[in-house]
């Protein structure tokens, strides 16, 4: 079985999330490539997709959103995701009963099962006639119920776009994207696909972390499917869908600016060393409301970034070598011309 070091699997990162060459795909196409995209803050979707694709008009997300070829819901992790309406239904069949049994386990006040199941009906009810903004849910089942609905609902534009960025505005999620029939197995089969096409080669412990589910629903599924094997550096068996790319560790890795919440580095992708971790604390900060956002180079993070009077200032763990210099700051002006 093929070893593969730390270097070429931050190599094969980098490549199937389109950070090595930027992406001339469609938007769906780009989000199912990586395995779809964390936006508990909006406008994440634009700079993560910005990173990735080549020739990207802001305005082309929020379009796309309109047309709802791509859809915001919760899913994986029970957190926001934005993915493509036709991922949307396979990945909240996959991901749906771990997420029940999440909420089920951290909530600890003196409400039942029955009580959320009767909230659910109410939303259901209020949002037959069309989308709702979220004040008048809340209103009409209180705060608490609320949080524990059990039912599909998407982020409805113009809520959770650049222009407007408060994800105030709900709809249901079968009148929002038409479901299809699928069974839970061949659902968590197509959340690994998605999960290793975008952030293989990975331990089976990865997808489930990343997914939210119990490694005793991964495990089954690999079994299943046909999978190619490696090792990485430490032993540990590695399982990738076929035919992806597997870049030398030496490709060069250009500057790429990453938002808040960026996948690739969350605590699933850490065997990819794309984070120190003497810089987490610095990032994933529980005193702030969300992650820094970050910019890499040579397939690293190298600092953090913001956007403020026009332009795009960085703050750099290092000094950057001076044949990185220049790249950083082309890359920042052309980001702070994207946010103009």
């Amino acid at each position: 079985m093929t070893t593969l070091t730390t270097g070429q699997l931050n190599r094969a990162l980098l490549a199937r999330q389109m950070l090595l060459d930027r992406s001339a795909a469609s938007i769906p196409r780009v989000l199912q490539q990586m395995g779809g995209l964390q936006a508990q803050y909006a406008p994440s979707i634009y700079i993560g997709l910005w990173s990735r694709m080549a020739r990207l008009p802001r305005a082309e997300v929020t379009r796309a959103l309109e047309r709802r070829s791509i859809v915001q819901g919760t899913m994986m992790r029970s957190t926001i995701h934005v993915v493509s309406a036709s991922d949307y239904w396979p990945l909240m069949v996959a991901t749906g009963e771990a997420r029940r049994q999440w909420f089920a386990q951290v909530y600890r006040g003196p409400l039942s099962q029955a009580d959320f199941a009767a909230a659910s009906d109410v939303v259901r009810d209020l949002l037959a006639s069309g989308p709702q903004p979220r004040s008048r849910l809340v209103e009409a089942v209180g705060k608490d119920l609320w949080a524990g609905i059990n039912l599909d609902i998407v982020r409805v534009p113009p809520s959770g776009t650049w222009e407007r960025r408060r994800a105030d505005l709900y709809g249901l999620a079968e009148d929002w994207i038409t479901p299809i029939a699928i069974s839970r197995e061949a659902g968590i089969e197509w959340l690994i696909r998605r999960y290793l096409g975008g952030f293989g080669p990975a331990v089976a412990t990865d997808i489930g972390t990343w997914a939210g589910l119990p490694i005793d629903r991964i495990i089954p599924a690999l079994e299943r499917m046909d999978l190619r094997n490696f090792r990485a550096e430490d032993g540990k068996e590695l399982v990738d869908v076929k035919r992806m790319p597997l870049p030398d560790a030496d490709v060069v890795a250009p500057v790429r600016f990453l938002p808040v919440w960026d996948a690739i580095l969350l605590v699933h992708a850490r065997r990819k060393a794309v984070i120190g971790d003497e810089h987490r604390p610095i990032i994933f900060n529980t005193k702030l409301p969300q992650s820094m956002p970050t910019f890499m180079v040579d397939g690293a993070v190298a600092g953090t970034w913001k956007y403020e009077g026009g332009k795009v200032h960085t703050s750099e763990f290092a000094p950057i070598p001076r044949k990185w210099k220049r790249e950083l700051e082309e890359e920042a002006k052309a980001l702070a011309a994207f946010h103009a």
